[in-house]
């Protein structure tokens, strides 16, 4: 008598990161926002080439040889910010530039933006210029000008924002295949993104500067993750912690997220998870088609409001 054959699981082989990204790229496809050709290319680098990317995608029932007629839906990215707190490069009362510093044997690179010297803070900041530094950590895209706009927009509000570009030992975000981005962001060891911000906590607290005593740190999508590694390993962050998420219940990243609260409550760390009504994944991207300007605004302010509170 035979054994039957048992078809192994396509999504074994790759971690939890990837396992997310994969979740994600398939909603894109299925609500329109990505081609067949960039669904098949971005599983394709994840998982290790294009027999890998069909396993995959067969196993979640897409059949991508009579998907033509997505191909033809797919909605681009639009072509700028459309949120009202989008600060432009140029903007006076901020100074943004890159920055180097070393981790793990070379050099990173990353967008700062400060509050410029000659700037008031605005109505809406928490605190005084150069009240803290906020490290921010971008989405599977790599440092975009979106996230740039985030750390200006932190910057405006007077903290020091660090957008590290996670890609800088493949030579920076500009030099790579966007589609090949999300396979190497979550290939290899995922703990190098958490050292690099390590290092420029230390970078900057080798400078002497005084905000550098007190770390925040955002990230978004893929950055999210990055962000709650980084907490659970990295001492100098602030102990308080504000989990911010879509109330769709399609949305992957809402996957365990009881079992991480109860994680929360259980170390006694000090927290609050926030879920926004009438959002899907990625809302805060105002580059993007699931941008929700209602509520990607009350998390900003949200998110400032928390800073004021621990970022002390």
């Amino acid at each position: 008598m035979s054994t039957p054959r048992i078809d192994p699981d396509p999504l074994s082989p790759l971690n939890q990161m990837q396992r997310y990204l994969v979740h994600e790229f398939i909603d894109d496809y299925q609500d329109g926002l990505l081609s067949r050709r960039d669904l098949t290319a971005k599983i394709g680098y994840i998982a290790g080439g294009a027999a890998a990317a069909t396993a995959i995608l067969t196993r979640f029932g897409l059949d991508i040889d009579t998907a033509e007629a997505q191909e033809a839906s797919a909605t681009p990215q639009t072509s700028g910010p459309q949120s009202p707190i989008s600060v432009p490069a140029d903007d006076p009362a901020v100074s943004g530039a890159d920055i180097t510093f070393p981790s793990g044997g070379g050099d990173y690179t990353a967008y700062e933006a400060r509050p410029a010297a000659a700037a008031t803070p605005t109505d809406a900041t928490p605190a005084a210029n150069g009240s803290g530094l906020v490290l921010v950590c971008h989405e599977n895209r790599g440092l975009t000008d979106h996230i740039r706009d985030v750390a200006r927009r932190l910057a405006k509000v007077g903290y020091v924002a660090c957008a590290v570009d996670l890609l800088s030992p493949e030579g920076g975000t500009a030099a790579n295949n966007p589609d090949a981005i999300p396979g190497i962001l979550t290939s290899g060891d995922i703990n190098r993104h958490v050292q690099a911000f390590s290092d420029a906590i230390s970078f900057y607290q080798q400078q002497g500067d005084s905000f550098s005593q007190r770390v925040g740190m955002v990230g978004f999508c893929f950055g999210g993750g990055i962000t709650w590694r980084t907490t659970t390993q990295e001492d100098r962050l602030k102990a308080a912690v504000l989990g911010v998420y879509s109330d769709d219940p399609g949305d992957f990243a809402n996957e365990g997220r009881g079992d991480l609260e109860a994680a929360l409550k259980s170390a006694g760390i000090t927290y609050r998870i926030n879920i926004y009504p009438g959002t899907q994944h990625a809302f805060n991207n105002d580059t993007g088609q699931r941008y929700n300007e209602e509520q990607a605004l009350a998390a900003w302010s949200d998110t400032l409001a928390w800073f004021a509170q621990y970022l002390v």
